[in-house]
């Protein structure tokens, strides 16, 4: 398993925006999802339907409020 790591806003943002990493939500609720969603964030669900298209080593960033 892969070591868990935290990152500072500032990194998320620069990873997300160079394209280095995926923002995702970690709630699996819809509706959470569309009250705390954060610029440039994939819901759980639709992250769930990328799973099988996105490369191995792609840097997943989640969080949750």
């Amino acid at each position: 398993m892969t070591k868990v790591v935290r990152v500072t806003p500032e990194e998320t943002y620069k990873k997300v925006e160079s394209g280095k990493a995926l923002l995702a939500c970690a709630y699996d609720d819809d509706e959470k999802f569309r009250l705390m969603q954060l610029q440039g964030a994939v819901s759980f669900s639709e992250l769930e339907s990328k799973l099988e298209s996105l490369p191995k080593n792609q840097e997943i960033i989640f969080y949750c409020a």
